[in-house]
């Protein structure tokens, strides 16, 4: 099937472009493409780098002998026209080139100009809000579909508690509770991208007035994701703490679109820890890592720790996983659901992000307009599907 975005199949030479190719994830994800996307998918990988970009054809090709003639697209993010050029070239392009907020945004204005469906795995508020004021508009015109946090942040969480809201009654007010349990590791580019965010506070600020500015008001209705206070959880038997990530943020835009979530929606986003002594490190943890990404010598050292492009080990991935358990409630319903998956920054990161260009490029996905649109308002349902077949578990765990 086409693209909502009315580009046709024979227009452009490619259906999906990976973009950052060669990056950690970017190999996991162009791994996963090779594994698994349709034999009448035309897709191409991209990045900085020929001979490095060959290299990884040649791994492919292993994989997939197919892949032996899979195109090659030199292109740099600070080269508009080569971006531009990309851009033109594809349906959809996904892009793993962080940090988003320093590296990502001469992409999002090619898609937006060439409508052409973009997919990210940016966790950073500023970019995210920067993108809506800049290149929103462009994209509702050209019919681009602009669709950032296709990774861990934030699919399972804004697709979690969509698949929660259906569990429960329409037309009432309702509030979901998320609750994440993981093992994982970082990588050097997710060490890289959360020391910037933290170091640039007053942007993140800035940005997200500017959104508000430019924004539609929700009239009739209301949504919400306020952080909550740190509890013990009777529902998971765990101590709760805040997480002041994207995801609570990006679950709000979902609620504010979709009319399923109620007249009054409320989310509040968790880290279930078990221990106490756990629950009391882990804030005294985050406040030094923010403390020291405010001193740019403290943040490069910690940036060289771990560099980009390095990421666990197969073997370490292999034993990480990740639980994500909802509690909702609403109109004297209350449902409990989970999602959960293996290695959750990596392996199926590549798996949502791959998943997800996937579902932009062939599923019909009717009513869909451009713009910035949430996985969940872009996809919905049919990206729950493809995830849980490709393993990753979205199941009602209870209800009362």
């Amino acid at each position: 099937m086409d693209s909502q975005n009315g580009t046709g199949r024979a227009q452009r030479p490619y259906d999906i472009v990976l973009f950052g190719a060669t990056g950690f994830v970017g190999q996991l994800t162009a791994e996963y493409l090779a594994r698994h996307a349709p034999d009448d998918c035309r897709w191409a990988i991209a990045g900085r780098s020929r001979p490095k970009l060959e290299r990884l054809r040649e791994r492919l090709a292993v994989i997939a002998p197919s892949c032996a003639d899979l195109p090659l697209i030199e292109a740099d993010a600070d080269d508009p026209r080569a971006l531009r050029e990309l851009a033109e070239s594809a349906r959809v392009v996904a892009t793993t080139v962080g940090p988003y907020v320093m590296y990502g945004e001469a992409l999002v204005a090619a898609c937006a100009e060439a409508g052409t469906d973009y997919a990210d795995l940016t966790g950073e508020p500023e970019f995210v809000d920067a993108m809506f004021v800049r290149h929103d508009a462009r994209a509702r015109e050209t019919g681009a579909r602009l669709v950032h946090a296709c990774g861990f942040d934030s699919v399972p969480h804004d697709l979690g508690v969509w698949f929660t809201v259906r569990q429960l009654p329409e037309g009432v007010p309702l509030s979901v509770d998320g609750f994440v349990r993981s093992n994982a590791m970082f990588s050097g580019g997710t060490m890289a991208s959360a020391l910037t965010a933290m170091a640039r506070g007053r942007e993140t600020l800035r940005a997200a007035h500017e959104r508000r500015l430019h924004e539609p008001r929700l009239v009739g209705r209301r949504a919400r994701a306020p952080l909550g206070t740190p509890r013990f959880s009777r529902e998971t038997g765990a101590w709760a703490l805040p997480l002041p990530t994207i995801d609570g943020q990006i679950v709000a835009r979902s609620a504010r679109a979709l009319e399923r979530y109620g007249p009054d929606f409320r989310y509040r986003h968790y880290a279930a820890v078990r221990s106490l002594p756990m629950a009391l490190g882990g804030p005294a943890a985050i406040a030094t890592g923010f403390a020291l990404a405010q001193i740019p010598s403290a943040r490069r050292w910690l940036m060289n720790r771990y560099a980009p492009g390095d990421g666990p080990s197969a073997h370490r991935r292999a034993k990480s996983w990740f639980s994500i358990r909802f509690v909702g409630e609403g109109g004297g319903r209350r449902v409990f659901t989970e999602v959960s998956g293996g290695d959750p920054g990596y392996d199926e990161t590549a798996k949502m992000l791959s998943e997800s260009a996937l579902c932009l490029a062939f599923d019909d996905l009717p009513g869909v307009g451009g713009g910035q649109l949430t996985t969940a308002v872009a996809m919905g349902g049919a990206l729950v599907s493809r995830l849980d077949s490709a393993g990753i578990v979205f199941r009602v765990a209870a209800t009362r």
